[in-house]
């Protein structure tokens, strides 16, 4: 474990050597937030009125949570680079090194998102403050769990993006494979809560990686309710559980392919 802290740490320092990279990443974020809040505030003819469980306030920082979770993942460069990696060869590099290539991933990229994530938190809650004024209703208690399920969630999109960037030992390219996760996440998690699709989608979405990825932390954020967060917490650590299982099968799968293949 410690060598997989070591990495983690190098990543953060690495990163922060390129800190002007990363506040690019702002402007980005900053139109997205800014679009999404005139859009909600057309949509809300009044700021306290509910639609699907949520008012505008709660619909808005909905948004700035999902928004600030999938921008600082930074999944489109993880998934060119895995997949970069095994089309060239050079992940042949890391097969005899003493960590497991998956663990190196996860916490090399992890030291990228908390650097992220924490300028973009920053960012996401001036910004919610500015336009709105106040923070949803929740305690500092909920605010550490929230946290919690979004370490949680993160860890979960590495590795499933890990998991799908590997697919390029068996196929030419991965990327629409990714590209097409992105856009499920994004329509599906991002732009818009469970609550405001139909009934008898619902439950598939309950059981699929958007509750965990991206609604549950958000919907934690806006409305926090005790039994929401230890349901969301179970189904994460099963996800969790999952996603080490298929990532670390798919790379002993390929590894073995590169082996039989001479690479």
């Amino acid at each position: 474990m410690r060598k997989y802290i070591y990495i983690f740490k190098s990543e953060i320092m690495t990163n922060l050597q390129y800190i002007f990279d990363i506040l690019v990443g702002f402007i980005s974020y900053c139109i997205m937030i800014f679009i999404f809040l005139n859009l909600w505030k057309y949509i809300y003819s009044d700021p306290s009125e509910l639609i699907n469980g949520y008012n505008m306030n709660q619909m808005i920082w909905y948004i700035i949570v999902t928004e600030l979770l999938w921008m600082s993942l930074g999944g489109r460069k993880l998934c060119k680079k895995i997949s970069n990696d095994v089309r060239s060869g050079n992940i042949a590099y890391n097969i005899n090194k003493p960590y497991n290539y998956v663990g190196y991933i996860l916490f090399s990229h992890m030291g990228l998102f908390i650097i992220k994530f924490s300028f973009l938190a920053i960012l996401g809650i001036v910004l919610g403050l500015l336009f709105l004024g106040s923070f949803p209703n929740i305690s500092i208690i909920s605010i550490i769990l929230v946290l919690v399920s979004c370490l949680f969630a993160t860890i979960i999109n590495i590795l499933l993006i890990t998991t799908i960037a590997m697919l390029s030992f068996f196929i030419e390219d991965a990327n629409p494979f990714f590209w097409l996760y992105s856009k499920v996440i994004l329509i599906l998690g991002t732009i818009f809560p469970i609550e405001f699709f139909p009934m008898f989608l619902q439950p598939v979405f309950k059981y699929s990686p958007i509750y965990v990825v991206s609604y549950g932390p958000s919907k934690l954020f806006v409305d926090f309710k005790w039994k929401s967060c230890l349901e969301i917490f179970i189904i994460q650590f099963i996800y969790i559980l999952i996603s080490i299982v298929l990532s670390n099968l798919i790379y002993s799968k390929g590894v073995k392919k590169l082996n039989v293949n001479g690479g």
